[in-house]
């Protein structure tokens, strides 16, 4: 056997769910006893058989996984519940094993995949959803590439009609049907107050709040996560900016951007100029643009 093949091998094993004990299975999801495994890809030594040299890599890949999936999704716990969030966590990670060298993207397939399995989130699939999405968004928002950005003297000597845009690569546009923002910042402060003591007290302030979001009416949301310096900010938008944001973001052009994104606008014509003006500069102050 050549090392790729220990390798795949290796990495079958240490990614084989755990039991509810969790303890590393007897028996392989192929039918293979892990035993037999172990044998083949790893030596005992004077003190541990290989089975149990395996089961040590075999927990803590799940202990690991298990545990940043839960620091990266704070907000899709509380919304859950932890057993329901729990059931989630090795569901997905069953189906979705790391494949990258970085804990960082571990979470990345999960909105598509929650998409695809709603049991897991039940009644509360869609508030569920502007969480993930958000959470990720924040995700990439902390780490993103950042490109050099444009100043407004840039983009005051450009020709609007044929000037492109470029967003930040760590800017997301969220448009969302419940305050997730407000709710997660809510979620992360409890969890910085909390103390032993406090604990019960804030759990039920959590399940309270998530309540109080989950039986709102939904309703349009607009958000641009992003950061400045290594703060991650989320900033909501009118509906006009997050429109003219997005078609820039997409390619369109400065003006056709400006032209489309006032389109549907209630704002009256005379005062749309100043608005403009006033969005464009606190956009290229905060370094969104790029070429």
């Amino acid at each position: 056997m050549n090392l790729l093949a220990i390798q795949r091998q290796m990495a079958a094993a240490v990614m084989t769910p755990l039991t509810p004990s969790e303890r590393m299975r007897q028996v392989a999801p192929n039918g293979r006893s892990m035993r037999a495994v172990a044998n083949k890809i790893i030596k005992p030594n004077d003190r541990l058989t290989s089975f149990e040299r395996l089961e040590i890599y075999n927990r803590q890949y799940w202990f690991r996984v298990l545990s940043g999936f839960a620091e990266d999704f704070p907000g899709l716990r509380a919304i859950l519940g932890t057993r329901a969030f729990d059931k989630v966590a090795e569901a997905y990670l069953k189906d979705n094993p790391s494949t990258s060298f970085t804990m960082r993207n571990i979470g990345s397939k999960l909105e598509p995949w929650l998409r695809k399995h709603p049991k897991f989130a039940g009644p509360r699939q869609h508030l569920a959803l502007d969480m993930v999405r958000l959470e990720w968004a924040e995700i990439n928002a902390f780490d993103g590439k950042r490109e050099t950005p444009l100043t407004p003297a840039d983009l005051a000597e450009a020709n609007p009609a044929k000037l492109r845009l470029g967003l930040q690569p760590y800017i997301t546009l969220l448009d969302l049907k419940y305050p997730v923002d407000d709710l997660l910042l809510e979620v992360r402060k409890d969890a910085e107050d909390v103390s032993v003591a406090s604990n019960a007290m804030s759990e039920r302030h959590k399940t309270k709040r998530v309540k109080a979001v989950a039986s709102m009416k939904p309703s349009q949301i607009f958000l641009a996560v992003h950061r400045m310096g290594e703060e991650v900010y989320f900033r909501r938008l009118e509906r006009e900016e997050f429109a003219m944001l997005s078609f820039l973001r997409d390619g369109k052009s400065l003006n056709a951007a400006i032209d489309a994104g006032l389109r549907q606008s209630a704002t009256p014509a005379t005062e749309r100029p100043l608005l403009i003006q006033k969005w464009f500069q606190t956009w290229s102050t905060l370094g969104w643009f790029c070429p």
